[in-house]
């Protein structure tokens, strides 16, 4: 039996993929680990400064306006609300939110109008 083993040339891989790597057989001497490059390191490597000043990229904020329509926010909680109350014009996010809104004084609920910059002067 052990001739037939011989003479197939049974052949083992080098490593076995459930043991563990150990680092020397990861990183050869010489050879330097990732590393977390900084933001000025990829700046420089990426070239920015050939790029034309039009084209929008990580380095200018000149880009043109989103498509996307803006999230609305409610006003109290600060969650994404799918509704507003039409008396107060005040977002929110649940019923829970829809009572305390109503129960607001007139005063707060202009101060919460004037935090999202669409305050209303009533009279």
């Amino acid at each position: 039996m052990e001739r037939e083993v011989i003479q197939a040339e049974l052949v083992l891989p080098n490593k076995l993929s459930f043991k563990r790597v150990q680092m020397n057989e990861k990183y050869p001497k010489g050879q330097a680990r990732g590393r977390w490059k900084h933001l000025k390191q990829i700046i420089q490597a990426e070239n920015y400064h050939n790029y034309p000043p039009d084209e929008p990229n990580y380095v200018n904020i000149e880009s043109p306006p989103s498509m996307h329509p803006c999230k609305r926010i409610c006003d109290i909680t600060g969650y994404e609300a799918p509704y507003y109350d039409p008396r107060t014009n005040l977002r929110y996010a649940n019923a829970e939110i829809f009572k305390q809104i109503r129960s607001l004084p007139n005063e707060y609920v202009q101060r919460y109008l004037a935090l999202r910059n669409a305050a209303v002067v009533l009279k």
